[in-house]
């Protein structure tokens, strides 16, 4: 191994895409992960201005909330409930039974337990004492 050569980048390299390309095709031989299937919703204004979202994706019975967020003026709203609905929803029309998502201690953990989502476990690892939880939510 001696006539190998590891680089280091500040910024990810075109050669990335490789890396990226390998652990796609393992993956694929370990789980069917082409069942995976994007789920976003976008809230607009009356002039079609993006006010809020929710974007994640299903798998089989299970939905991962990846980001949802609400323009500063309208937080605390409703906004925020309607689009946390409206995800449910939608996940629990493509058959998921569990919804679960991460946050950190400096988003919205309160906002999740309030739409009924527990914590399954904490990670307090990370610089400046922020904690990162993950949550889930049983779909009835």
């Amino acid at each position: 191994m001696s006539s190998m050569r590891i680089d280091t980048y500040n910024t990810l390299p075109p050669e990335a895409d490789v890396i990226d390309a390998g652990l796609g095709e393992f993956n694929q031989q370990a789980a069917p992960l082409h069942e995976v299937e994007a789920l976003a919703l976008i809230a607009r204004d009356s002039q079609g201005v993006v006010t809020g979202g929710a974007v994640g994706r299903t798998w089989a019975t299970a939905c991962e909330l990846q980001q949802l967020w609400v323009r500063p003026e309208l937080r605390k709203s409703g906004l925020g409930s309607e689009l946390m609905k409206a995800f449910e929803d939608a996940a629990r029309a493509r058959g998921c039974t569990l919804v679960y998502l991460e946050t950190f201690s400096f988003q919205a953990r309160p906002f999740y337990e309030r739409h009924g989502y527990t914590v399954a476990d904490t990670m307090d690892l990370l610089p400046h004492g922020i904690l990162r939880w993950r949550m889930v939510k049983p779909l009835p």
